[in-house]
Formats: C-alpha cells, sequence, structure tokens
C-alpha cells in the first residue's frame, strides 16, 4: 500500500464530506448557489483540492485512475478553476457538484476499503 495515494483518496473524500456539510443535507438551487459568493469559493476551493490530489495520484501511480471514472475531467476541471478562473461557469460547477461527486465519494471509499 503506497501512504501517500491512500492519502490523497482520504483529502478527496474529505473535500467531499465537506462540501456535504456546505448544504445542510438539502442542495439549494443553482440560483441560490450563484448568488452566494462565499459557497460558491468554497466549492472551488474544495474541487481545486479533489483535483490537486487526483493528479497527484496520477503522477505517483497512474494505474489508479482506472478506477475513477472521471479521473481525468477533474483534473482538467482543477486546471480550470486555477488558470481560467474569470471564465468558470457557476451553473457547470453545480451540475459537477450535484450530478458528479456522489459517484466520486463512491469510488474513492472503494479504493480506500480496498488499500
Amino acid at each position: 500500500m503506497d501512504e501517500r495515494i491512500l492519502k490523497w483518496l482520504y483529502d478527496i473524500k474529505i473535500a467531499i464530506e465537506e462540501l456535504d456539510t456546505f448544504f445542510g443535507g438539502k442542495l439549494p438551487s443553482v440560483d441560490d448557489y450563484k448568488n452566494n459568493l462565499l459557497l460558491r469559493r468554497g466549492v472551488e476551493r474544495n474541487l481545486e483540492i479533489i483535483g490537486e490530489a487526483m493528479n497527484r495520484i496520477r503522477q505517483r501511480d497512474p494505474e489508479y485512475l482506472r478506477y475513477i471514472t472521471e479521473a481525468h475531467a477533474i483534473i482538467g476541471l482543477r486546471n480550470h478553476i486555477i488558470h481560467s478562473y474569470d471564465n468558470v461557469s457557476d451553473e457547470s460547477l453545480w451540475s459537477i457538484v450535484k450530478d458528479h461527486l456522489p459517484k466520486l465519494k463512491e469510488e474513492v471509499e472503494v479504493l480506500i476499503g480496498d488499500l
């Protein structure tokens, strides 16, 4: 077991769980999200952490990425948020949080369990 990869997997899991706490068990509407600067910045920061951890896993042992459905898209999202911050769509980020993070959390939990 590679302890660094395990640590990065936990970083991803913790970032997703932190995002879950922002919503108090109920996702607000996309309009509520767009009108809440603090929430948007918190979401962006956690997506950056998730993407950076995924990138580090890729650099350390790319074989792990075959177990994560959207690994390359996650890394690309991180790069987009950081390097094109002025061109980030709130609707796109909201869609990712709503539709894709639950699956990522499941995949990461499986990997953590297997390690």
